[in-house]
């Protein structure tokens, strides 16, 4: 069975660079929040060409911290989009915060500035946008504008889109805070849990660097309320440090893929992804079709795996009961019935590439 993705391939091709980081480490004897921890942050931070980056735990502990550090607060209102896979969603719920559902555009599948308007106007404390399936959202100027004349903070979850560019300027500073996720299938993934929140505002960043450590302003002393342990790990750091200099180039080989896919499957009732340029970064390739369930079960049958990214909207999750049963958004609901995500990642073969296209064009809806 050909699989969505095969971490064994990236590991492989980084054996000795990561035997060499795993080694440091170890021989170093300081495993939490040293030295490894402060280089990637600040090596990350000049690739996105931030001013600050703080790792911790995982990427929805990062969605969690940055919102506390903006100010959002228990019972406030905050506008996501509902086809991410819930992890904005589980966030705010972690701090108690509620979620404002607002709809994505058909075609990118992403968060539009319109919708987000319209969020504001409703009363929002704050606002979340998704980069999803590793495309930057093309209005992301545009929503930045418009949060900042409106005093609206802006989280950018960047979780899908590590190095996806909008006008030469990378996704995660357009906003007043952003959040990555280093988990391993990511375009930048460690091999384990792994995340940071990267801003350009001091306090911000102040505020995270506290609420990542228990609220500690010292050593067991407690001066911020909201905190946690979630600490990035000198192992992960010291990994994440040996893959982001290939970040770049990984990212073409999986926009080529991307590419090839677009131009060569060729089948009535699919619609494939638009690819562009600098703004995609293709995490995930991700297709359309009202017959989606009978092309996954053909490719299953042809040896090619399938996921679908994602299957539920966050609104008709089972844990909110009725909460948002009269919620209808209608691109929301028509992609999870529609989309199905192929096989992508950057050390894929052309002959594996192959089988993918043969097997989709093979299909008969």
């Amino acid at each position: 069975m050909l699989q969505l993705n095969d971490l064994s391939a990236r590991i492989a091709r980084h054996q000795v660079g990561l035997k060499a980081a795993v080694d440091r480490v170890i021989s170093s004897g300081w495993l939490v929040m040293g030295p490894e921890v402060k280089r990637f942050e600040q090596a990350f931070a000049g690739y996105l060409g931030a001013s600050h980056c703080l790792g911790v735990a995982n990427g929805t502990e990062a969605i969690e911290l940055a919102l506390r550090a903006i100010g959002v607060k228990a019972r406030d209102r905050v506008a996501t989009v509902a086809n991410a896979g819930a992890y904005t969603t589980t966030a705010l719920l972690a701090n108690g915060s509620v979620p404002l559902f607002i709809d994505v555009d058909l075609e990118t599948q992403v968060a539009t500035l319109d919708q987000v308007r319209r969020a504001m106007d409703q009363g929002v404390s704050a606002v979340v946008v998704t980069h999803l399936y590793g495309r930057a959202v093309p209005e992301i100027m545009e929503i930045a504008r418009l949060c900042a004349e409106r005093g609206v903070p802006l989280l950018e979850d960047c979780a899908q889109a590590h190095g996806a560019r909008i006008a030469g300027r990378q996704v995660g500073t357009f906003g007043t805070v952003a959040s990555f996720s280093f988990y391993p299938t990511k375009n930048l993934g460690a091999l384990g849990d792994g995340g940071a929140v990267v801003t350009n505002d001091p306090v911000v960043a102040e505020k995270v660097a506290k609420l990542r450590q228990y609220g500690w302003s010292s050593k067991y002393c407690i001066d911020t309320a909201g905190g946690k342990n979630s600490r990035l790990d000198e192992m992960q750091a010291a990994i994440l440090s040996e893959f982001l200099p290939a970040l770049d180039e990984t990212n073409g080989l999986r926009r080529s893929i991307a590419a090839r896919y677009s131009k060569e499957i060729n089948v009535d009732n699919l619609v494939v992804p638009p690819v562009g340029g600098a703004e995609y970064v293709a995490h995930l390739y991700v297709v359309r079709t009202p017959n989606r369930d009978s092309l996954r079960e053909h490719l299953r049958q042809q040896g090619v795996a399938s996921d679908i990214h994602y299957p539920i909207p966050d609104y008709r999750q089972p844990m909110f009961g009725q909460q948002f049963a009269d919620l209808s958004l209608t691109s929301t609901d028509r992609l999870a019935s529609e989309i199905l995500t192929l096989p992508l990642y950057p050390e894929m073969s052309a002959e594996s590439v192959d089988k993918v296209v043969s097997a989709v064009n093979g299909w008969a809806p």
